[in-house]
């Protein structure tokens, strides 16, 4: 668990979750690559390098458990658009590469953060 400032806006806490994402997975061996990458399909979090494996990644955050919580909140629409976005993203590199998607599911009070990392999430 970690404290944080309370959040000022949507998007702050949005750059505030993704930041404590990317601390969280440096310390467990990942190196960024790229954040917040675009396409006409959608957005990629974080793109990291993970061992053999580039690692694209949703941060998703809620506050509680309502409705499934952060992880639910990651639908196959979701999915197929964080997929079609990391293929149009391969493409573009030009090469092929191992590739994963996972989820960081953060939850709780902004004073008090949890956080999940879902490997292979979909």
């Amino acid at each position: 668990m970690i404290k944080l400032k309370p959040f000022s806006s949507r998007s702050t806490k949005g750059k505030t979750c993704e930041n404590f994402a990317l601390n969280y997975l440096t310390k467990n061996g990942l190196k960024l690559i790229e954040k917040n990458f675009n396409s006409r399909y959608g957005e990629i979090d974080l793109i990291m390098q993970h061992q053999n494996a580039v690692v694209f990644i949703e941060v998703r955050y809620r506050k509680n458990e309502d409705y499934g919580g952060a992880k639910a909140s990651v639908t196959p629409t979701k999915q197929n658009k964080i997929q079609k976005t990391a293929l149009y993203y391969m493409q573009k590199k030009g090469r092929e590469m191992n590739a994963r998607f996972d989820v960081i599911a953060i939850s709780g009070e902004y004073s008090n953060l949890t956080i999940e990392w879902i490997k292979n999430a979909f």
